[in-house]
This record gives structure tokens, sequence and C-alpha cells, in this order.
């Protein structure tokens, strides 16, 4: 199992914290026997590496911190796949209308 979380903003350490809780709680009420121990990513819009370093330094538990970026136009090639505005307004229309 994985789990993720999403952040809008930089990393800060307490986010390890919280995230080796969640994965206590997977790992002892959700897990089976024989799969492996969850594994937890934090994502992040920034991150300062000796922040993140020293935050894991002790960790026991299988964690990432990976960030992300903004972009305002749909790259090429997902372009070709995902649904326009219009056509992703008109599918939520239909599903309200159900």
């Amino acid at each position: 199992m994985v789990a993720v979380e999403l952040k809008i903003g930089k990393f800060l350490p307490e986010y390890k914290g919280k995230m080796e809780f969640y994965l206590n709680v997977l790992n002892d009420t959700v897990k089976l026997p024989h799969e492996n121990p969850s594994i937890g990513i934090i994502i992040c819009k920034s991150k300062k590496r000796t922040i993140v370093e020293y935050a894991l330094k002790d960790s026991n538990q299988p964690i990432g911190i990976v960030t992300y970026s903004l972009t305002f136009e749909l790259p090429d090639s997902y372009q070709e796949i995902l649904p326009d505005g219009e056509e992703i307004a008109r599918r939520i229309n239909l599903l309200m209308e159900k």
C-alpha cells in the first residue's frame, strides 16, 4: 500500500511524523501478513535537501519526499489523451442529471 499526501507549500519536518502515523495505522490495521510494509510519499511544492535529510535521518519507515510544479499549458503529449475543458463540463453535467 502507498499513502500519498499532497501539500500546497514547502516541505516541513512535521510532515514526516504525520506520515509515519499514517503508515503505522495502515500496517497495523489494513496490511495483510503476506504484504510488504506500506510506503509513504509526501508531495510538496518545494523542499530543501538538508531539511529533508535531517527530517528523515532516523526514520524507520519508507518515506519519499517529491516536488511538483504547475503549468498553465497542457503538454502536447497529454492533449491527445485528455478531454478538453468543454468535454469535462459536458461529462459533469451528464453525471449531475442522473
